[in-house]
């Protein structure tokens, strides 16, 4: 098993230390969910991981080449395309992959709408499908639940759970069930 994960992570802003030594692994090919009280820096060591911002200090410990498929907190869809256009533009998957994704979504009469028609439980489910079809190696979910309803909460978990098989998910949430729901390993920020 390859090691993924951070050793000694620095990270600040400023003034602001948010990550100072930080490590932690995750296991390849499974899931690990990340907890912590907000500001603890779970965003900013998702940010780290994938490279999108660099580290004062300590190593990433992914191969170079891996490729990265994310749900950021924010839906970041092109809103006036609608949910098969934009999975189309961002994974290159076939019609057919979208359309049965869609579908186990609930989003079966809705797929070929304007995002912006869409409500916001509907357009965080096309984030999230849009990361789930993406080529990866490891799929990052930065609060990927917020905002849906109890039942489509739990529909799509199993989704994320099925559709992530063989890849490495690291899930940031603030809720104890996604863990067993995911069969996950836990990281709390919170207490480092």
């Amino acid at each position: 098993m390859s090691s993924l994960g951070v050793k000694n992570l620095v990270k600040r802003y400023g003034d602001k230390t948010v990550l100072d030594g930080f490590s932690c692994s995750f296991a390849e090919n499974k899931v690990t969910c990340l907890m912590g009280p907000s500001g603890c820096g779970k965003t900013t060591l998702l940010r780290l991981i994938m490279g999108l911002e660099k580290p004062d200090g300590g190593s990433i410990l992914f191969p170079e080449k891996t490729r990265f498929a994310c749900v950021f907190q924010e839906n970041r869809l092109f809103r006036a395309m609608s949910a098969v256009k934009n999975l189309k533009l961002a994974t290159r998957a076939s019609e057919v992959e979208i359309l049965e994704l869609l579908s186990l979504m609930g989003l079966e009469g809705s797929r070929h709408k304007p995002v912006r028609q869409l409500s916001g439980g509907m357009m965080r489910r096309v984030a999230i499908a849009r990361a789930l079809l993406a080529p990866s190696d490891v799929i990052v979910m930065d609060e990927a639940l917020k905002g849906l309803d109890e039942k489509t909460r739990e529909r799509i978990l199993e989704t994320i759970q099925d559709r992530s098989r063989g890849k490495t998910l690291i899930f940031v949430t603030h809720d104890p069930r996604d863990v067993s729901a995911l069969d996950a390993a836990l990281i709390d920020m919170g207490s480092n």
